[in-house]
């Protein structure tokens, strides 16, 4: 996998440096203002892919496509092809244009749009669009506290890594099981689980940053940040539809 935001590459040589607190302060400036434009274009691909999926969402269960996509072979390929483009983006990373890169971002969000269409079948278009509200607030807290905070989150990274794992674990084991206490307690990790990610993933963009400005890299970094932003806003949307959504 691409290794553009491994630690290992976190070197005086890979960027510039932070500029120190008693530094020049036009280099505090210049940095804090390439931060605020990173961070700004980040939240812009990652609010312009979330906006693209809910239109492709909308637009098939509009037009009854959604139907084809709730069972039969199309379901299997619509449900693993986001997958696909995720596993594309990450491995061929540095072998890839950013154009390129950029197309497969616009495609993952637009398939992962005709996936998402079948929870029109399930639960009221109301509820939906409560849940996306409020699950819109909690991204932007939660994205704000780990933009701001002094803390080191880092050190829960590992810890929500093996929780999505294991989550995916719990999910698959229960589609045998079809056990509705396991459901609703793998919705309410996975609400916790992403809340975390996002605070987690805020910070990590953001401290990436300079390590990043003034390379090749950055104008990638930006689409995977995104990515990786959109992915922690749909997993804890569709958990918090769990809890909030009402059914048809």
């Amino acid at each position: 996998m691409a290794n553009w935001n491994d630690s290992e590459r976190r070197r005086e040589a890979f960027g510039s440096a932070v500029p120190r607190a008693g530094g020049d302060v036009a280099s505090r400036a210049s940095y804090d203002e390439g931060l605020r434009s990173y961070m700004l274009s980040i939240y812009n691909y990652m609010a312009s892919g979330v906006l693209l999926t809910g239109i492709v969402a909308m637009a098939a269960a509009a037009t009854g496509l959604a139907y084809a996509f709730a069972s039969g072979p199309l379901m299997w390929i619509v449900a693993l092809a986001p997958l696909g483009f995720i596993l594309a983006m990450n491995f061929g990373l540095n072998r890839m244009s950013q154009g390129t890169l950029q197309i497969l971002f616009w495609s993952f969000a637009t398939v992962m749009g005709l996936s998402l269409s079948t929870i029109f079948l399930v639960f009221t278009g109301e509820s939906i669009a409560l849940t996306f509200f409020a699950t819109a607030g909690a991204f932007a807290g939660l994205s704000l506290f780990g933009y701001t905070t002094k803390k080191d989150l880092s050190a829960m990274g590992t810890f929500l890594i093996m929780g999505v794992i294991g989550l995916i674990i719990a999910m698959v084991l229960n589609m045998f099981l079809q056990s509705g206490t396991l459901a609703f307690v793998i919705s309410g990790l996975g609400v916790l689980i992403f809340a975390g990610l996002t605070a987690y993933d805020t910070q990590r963009l953001k401290n990436q940053y300079q390590y990043l400005r003034g390379t090749e890299m950055m104008g990638k970094a930006v689409i995977m940040g995104a990515t990786s932003l959109y992915l922690d806003f749909v997993n804890m949307f569709m958990f918090l539809l769990q809890f909030l959504g009402s059914r048809e």
